[in-house]
C-alpha cells in the first residue's frame, strides 16, 4: 500500500489556503491537465464533511470516475477524503495545515491501493507512484500560485529530484 506525502510553503493565511484547498471550482481550475470536473450532485462550493464527490477525469489516456466522501474536516487544520467507488481498491487523502512563520506549511498523505493483487503492485513500482506524485505536484503548484495571487503554474515539467524513478522513497517534498 503506497502512500505519497507532500509538503508545499504557502505564502498566505491557514484560513485561506484550506479553504482553498477544499474549493470544489478552484480544485477544477488546479488539475485541468487530467480534464477533471465534477459530475455528481455536488459540483460546486465548499466540501463539507460527509459531502459524496463524483469526479470525471483522464488519468493515463483513459476516462475514469472517482466518487469519495469527505470523512473528516477540522477547520482549518485537516480535512480528509476517502474513495467510495473507483479504479483503486482504497484510496485516502489527508490534507493537513501548520501556521508558520513564512505562511502555511500544507501536507497531502495519499494513500492507495491498487487493484488485481500482485499486478497491482507491479503497477505501482513501474507507473503509479510517479503518476500519482506528478499529479499532487502540479495541483499544488497550481493552489499556491492562486493562494499566492500568482497566475497558475500548469503542466510545468517536473523538477529534477522527481524525475528519477525510486520507488524505495515514501517521502516526497516540495517545500
Amino acid at each position: 500500500m503506497p502512500t505519497l506525502t507532500l509538503a508545499t510553503l504557502i505564502h498566505a493565511p491557514i484560513g485561506h489556503c484550506f479553504d482553498l484547498c477544499r474549493d470544489l471550482d478552484v480544485h477544477n481550475k488546479t488539475v485541468v491537465h487530467t480534464k477533471e470536473r465534477l459530475v455528481g450532485a455536488k459540483r460546486g462550493g465548499l466540501a463539507e464533511l460527509g459531502d459524496v464527490l463524483t469526479f470525471e477525469a483522464v488519468h493515463l489516456g483513459v476516462r475514469q470516475r472517482l466518487t469519495s466522501r469527505i470523512t473528516r474536516l477540522e477547520r482549518p487544520w485537516v480535512f480528509a477524503d476517502e474513495m467510495v467507488s473507483g479504479a483503486f481498491a482504497r484510496l485516502e487523502h489527508v490534507h493537513t495545515f501548520v501556521q508558520t512563520e513564512d505562511g502555511t506549511l500544507m501536507r497531502d498523505a495519499l494513500t492507495w491501493t491498487s487493484p488485481l493483487g500482485p499486478l497491482g503492485v507491479v503497477a505501482d513500482a513501474l507507473v503509479l507512484r510517479r503518476y500519482m506524485q506528478r499529479f499532487l505536484v502540479i495541483r499544488n503548484r497550481n493552489l499556491k500560485a492562486l493562494a499566492e495571487g500568482h497566475p497558475l503554474a500548469g503542466e510545468s515539467p517536473l523538477p529534477p529530484e522527481l524525475s528519477a524513478h525510486d520507488n524505495t522513497d515514501t517521502r516526497d517534498n516540495e517545500v
